[in-house]
C-alpha cells in the first residue's frame, strides 16, 4: 500500500517512533502520553489498516511495512516529519556513427519543470528494481531502442534558483549505449528525440548544465563520479 505521509495522524506518528525503538510494546508502554483509551485503541486500528503494526500476544509491532515506513521519518523530530532525500534515478547516454562522425542521442524535455530543456534520458529507480534494470527500461519505453549498457559513473546534481531556493537534488547512474538497436520514437508526450554530433548539441538553447560533464564521462574508459551545483534560470 503506498501511504501518503500526510495520512499519519499526529499520536500514529508518536506510536511508529516508539515501536521503531522497542521490539513490541503493550498498550499501556505506548499510552505514555495518557490519551483517552478508545481513542489510541482508534488510532492503533487505523495503523493496522495500513498494515504499519500487528498485535502480538504481549501487544504491538511494526510490520515489514511498518519498519520500512518509519525509517524514513527524521525520528530526531518529534513531529515525525517525513525525510527529505536526494532523489535516485538513471542517465543513459546512446552513441552512434553515421558518416564518420560520433552522434549522441538527446532529448528535448517537453514537461515541467525544465519544459524545453535538451539532456539525455532519464528515470526514477523504481522500487526492487537494479539500476541496470531501469536504465534499459527507460531506454525501450522512452526510445524504442534497445543498446549495450555499460556504467560510466555516478552524478550529484543539484539545482537552485537564482533566489538561492533548493530545486532539485538528484543522483544519477549514468549509463552509456553502444550499438543501439530498434526503430527511434522520435516523438512521444513529454519529449522528443533527436540524435545531434557534440559540436551541434552543446550549442543547443536551453542545455542542461551537467551535458558536457556527463558527455566526458561517457567518452571516457574511467569510471567517474563527480557532484554539481548549478544555478537555473529556468525551471
Amino acid at each position: 500500500m503506498n501511504i501518503n505521509p500526510s495520512e499519519i495522524h499526529p499520536i500514529q506518528g508518536h506510536i511508529l517512533r516508539d515501536l521503531l525503538y522497542h521490539p513490541e510494546r503493550k498498550f499501556s508502554e505506548l499510552n505514555h502520553k495518557n490519551i483517552p483509551s478508545d481513542q489510541l485503541s482508534f488510532h492503533l486500528r487505523r495503523l493496522g489498516e495500513l498494515n504499519l503494526i500487528r498485535k502480538t500476544e504481549g501487544g504491538y509491532e511494526l510490520t515489514a511495512s511498518g519498519k520500512e515506513f518509519a525509517n524514513r521519518f527524521d525520528t530526531e523530530d518529534k513531529k515525525m516529519i517525513l525525510e527529505r532525500q536526494a532523489k535516485i534515478g538513471v542517465l543513459v547516454s546512446c552513441t552512434k556513427q553515421e558518416n564518420g562522425k560520433n552522434l549522441y542521442l538527446f532529448q528535448q524535455r517537453l514537461k515541467q519543470p525544465s519544459y524545453g530543456h535538451y539532456g539525455f534520458i532519464t528515470g526514477k529507480v523504481k522500487w526492487g528494481e537494479s539500476v541496470f534494470e531501469t536504465a534499459s527500461r527507460e531506454l525501450s519505453e522512452e526510445t524504442g531502442l534497445e543498446a549495450k549498457l555499460s556504467l560510466a559513473g555516478i552524478e550529484h546534481k543539484i539545482d537552485y534558483s537564482e533566489t538561492g531556493e533548493l530545486l532539485e537534488d538528484k543522483y544519477f547512474f549514468v549509463f552509456r549505449g553502444d550499438d543501439p538497436q530498434g526503430k527511434l520514437i522520435e516523438n512521444f508526450e513529454g519529449g522528443r528525440n533527436l540524435w545531434l554530433d557534440k559540436d551541434k548539441a552543446l550549442k543547443l538553447p536551453d542545455l542542461f548544465g551537467d551535458v558536457p560533464a556527463v558527455l566526458d564521462a561517457c567518452e571516457s574508459k574511467t569510471f567517474r563520479f563527480w557532484e554539481q551545483k548549478f544555478t537555473v534560470e529556468k525551471y
